[in-house]
């Protein structure tokens, strides 16, 4: 019974929050706030993740009203493991915000900042625990509309193109998700997840129910930033505020990737989609924006913008491992899904430090400050060398499994796909190695504004990231596990 009042609580903390944040005056007393709630977020969502590791449901009716006609929580290890992402990525970026926001967000805006931020964190939230898809749409336009405004807030005035741009598209993604969801509705008569998969099973091959599943999936698809559907992507995590770009690169596209995963395999079905050219789109999709990504990394000039990209081809190898409708594949989606948010945060935040320190994030003019900001380097070198996917590292787990995904169906050119984004994966890894390291500083072009080095609440968060992509690379008890319970928990055998 606790656990059941705990899956809720997960969403109304931060909604009752939110508000009360915005009214606090600016300064610390926001942050503290929000940290709190991240704090709470994130024991709940461990100890339910604890609670369903054994297979076990946790179910929560709202208002007492059983579904169909109620919406209903529901929590296995599937979207426990989403929930323990977007509350462990935002309870360090929180933390990081104590000296990252000063530096990027107005004092007169901090406490409208933070409140955003809270709408955002529940919005990802719900669209995890909520059991109706009607309700997955609801939380999309929280978590939305509170994201344009988080990026728009960013110092550089294209912040603003960038947000409306991600508006535009984002908008376009919710109406698609939304006519989809209204076809499955008129197709079954009900929006409850569990109870439309059990109707479509009498009607797996109707048209209404073929196109449901393509306009749902195409409006998560422009979410997650799926190729070629990645045109807001790279603008909003350049732009964006560094706490913001962490927090989104962590946790945004993950759970729409989930939404995804979880509309193939659990609502409708991988037949279904089998009957369809769903897979080979994903697949195929995939590999292009595997390789393309990595290859418009290697040009960019400025690190954001080159770990943007990066994200995209990391996107590819999530509509791989969905596209290939096997346990496996799914076991090294959801694997990916933790490590890559943990490897990711990891880099934007060092990558804040190193905006901070110098002043500029141009590649060119950050010659020679790895040796300046030594802790920080290590960690950009650890969490790089994950992104890689070198053994040891949480990125070599990923790519392992999501490699034995593609030799179960004897697909080695997806296997050659990923080798081959790994290689260049390394060539943009490198160029910012060799350029913090091996290149002779140019002092004319530092321009230190502070030593934040020396500050624990920007620095600790990164290294208890780039701990974890070791840690989490050698143990994979927890992640491997709640991937392997997730499966199995859809009926499939990994």
């Amino acid at each position: 019974m606790v656990e059941q009042h705990l899956s809720i609580l997960l969403v109304v903390i931060p909604l009752l929050a939110a508000p009360v944040t915005a009214l606090l005056p600016n300064g610390r007393l926001p942050w503290a706030l929000t940290q709190v709630v991240m704090l709470a977020c994130l024991w709940i969502s461990l100890s339910l993740l604890a609670d369903v590791s054994s297979g076990q449901l946790i179910h929560y009716e709202l208002g007492g009203w059983a579904p169909p006609w109620g919406i209903a929580y529901e929590v296995d290890a599937l979207n426990a493991l989403v929930a323990v992402i977007v509350s462990m990525i935002g309870t360090l970026v929180t933390a990081y915000s104590l000296r990252s926001v000063p530096a990027d967000i107005p004092l007169d805006k901090q406490a409208h900042f933070y409140a955003a931020f809270l709408l955002c964190f529940l919005g990802l939230l719900g669209m995890s625990m909520t059991g109706d898809i009607f309700n997955v749409f609801v939380f999309l336009e929280i978590s939305s509309l509170s994201t344009y405004a988080l990026v728009s807030m960013g110092r550089n005035r294209q912040a603003l193109t960038a947000a409306f741009q991600y508006l535009i598209l984002g908008t376009i993604g919710a109406t698609f998700f939304l006519i989809g969801v209204g076809l499955a509705y008129a197709a079954t008569g009900t929006l409850n997840m569990a109870d439309l998969a059990v109707r479509l099973v009498d009607s797996p091959h109707s048209n209404t129910v073929k196109t449901a599943l393509g306009f749902i999936f195409v409006g998560m698809a422009l979410k997650a930033a799926m190729f070629p559907l990645h045109q807001w992507l790279p603008r909003a995590y350049t732009y964006a505020p560094v706490m913001v770009s962490a927090f989104l690169a962590g946790t945004a596209t993950k759970v729409a990737i989930y939404i995804m995963a979880r509309t193939v395999f659990s609502v409708f079905s991988p037949e279904l989609a089998l009957s369809t050219l769903l897979n080979e789109l994903l697949i195929v999709l995939g590999a292009i924006g595997v390789l393309y990504g990595a290859i418009q990394a290697i040009r960019q000039t400025s690190v954001k913008p080159l770990l943007a990209w990066s994200s995209l081809s990391q996107i590819g190898y999530f509509m791989i491992g969905i596209g290939l409708l096997s346990a496996t594949g799914l076991m090294a989606t959801m694997v990916h899904l933790f490590n890559h948010a943990i490897i990711k945060t990891s880099l934007f935040m060092a990558a804040g430090i190193l905006l901070y320190h110098a002043g500029t994030l141009h590649i060119h003019k950050l010659a020679g400050l790895g040796r300046q900001l030594p802790w920080t380097f290590a960690a950009i070198v650890i969490a790089g060398l994950s992104l890689i996917g070198v053994p040891g590292t949480v990125g070599f787990i990923s790519k392992w499994y999501l490699v034995l995904a593609a030799v179960e169906q004897q697909a080695w050119w997806i296997v050659g796909v990923i080798l081959l984004g790994s290689l260049l994966a390394i060539v943009y890894v490198w160029k910012i190695v060799e350029t913090l390291y091996f290149q002779p500083a140019q002092a004319a072009g530092i321009s230190a504004q502070s030593r934040v080095e020396l500050s624990p609440a920007l620095i600790v968060p990164v290294w208890l990231l780039a701990i974890a992509c070791i840690y989490f690379g050698l143990d994979t008890d927890m992640t491997v596990g709640a991937a392997q319970v997730a499966v199995q928990s859809l009926g499939l055998t990994p």
